[in-house]
């Protein structure tokens, strides 16, 4: 459910076929999500009913309520399959990176640039915010973040970089707010700057290749 859109044409799954994987998720996890749906939409579409019948018009009533008892189903599954959607996830290996890869916009994420033998492991983030290294593992994931961050300033120097560890602790972000903790960052690149750390971002790929030495370019080289 946290796989991003490729770029390449292929083939796309029918509506129905995506609401039904979801559906399958999140029964898994929550195995009273369907008589949670019936008791919304009965609920919702009994109390236009009665107002209906208030009014002097059940059937009228009835008829506008049918669609809103539907659409208030509708956002209230969304709202727990996503929520099952990172419960379902939550504790394996690469889960932070699955999230991060599925920011449609703004960010493009390279995972896993530093893994250890602890199964600790660093994704690298960049969007307008600047450089986003982000760890997940266990307690001795900080280390392996200040040694990536030292690698990254030679690579960009200026660009900004923050540091994000996943999980419950105090100063830790956790899994389902880690797409919104990234959103919130406040913007400190334009657009051709980012475009510029991904490009040379993407020329070196792992951070562990020969690092150019020199400061980023300013300005574009003009194509004749």
């Amino acid at each position: 459910m946290f796989k991003r859109k490729a770029k390449e044409k292929k083939i796309r799954k029918p509506r129905f076929q995506t609401f039904r994987d979801a559906y399958s998720v999140t029964k898994t996890v929550k195995p009273w999500i369907p008589l949670a749906l019936i008791g919304i939409f009965l609920v919702t579409w009994i109390i236009g009913i009665v107002i209906g019948i208030t009014a002097g018009h059940p059937v009228y009533f009835a008829f506008i309520f049918l669609p809103l008892s539907v659409l208030a189903t509708l956002l209230f599954f969304t709202r727990q399959a996503g929520t099952a959607a990172y419960s379902s996830i939550e504790g394996q290996m690469g889960a932070g990176a699955s999230v991060l890869m599925a920011i449609r916009k703004g960010w493009t994420t390279t995972p896993a640039v530093a893994v250890t033998r602890n199964q600790d492991m660093v994704h690298r983030s960049v969007g307008r915010a600047g450089i986003v290294l982000t760890g997940e593992g266990s307690h001795s994931v900080n280390q392996l973040l200040a040694d990536e961050r030292k690698k990254t300033e030679r690579f960009a120097p200026g660009v900004p970089i923050a540091l994000v560890v996943i999980g419950d602790e105090k100063g830790q972000v956790t899994l389902r707010k880690l797409q919104k903790h990234l959103q919130k960052m406040p913007k400190k690149l334009t657009a051709h700057q980012m475009r510029e750390v991904r490009a040379r971002l993407k020329a070196v790929g792992g951070l562990s290749m020969p690092i150019p030495k020199g400061p980023m370019p300013t300005r574009a080289p003009k194509m004749r």
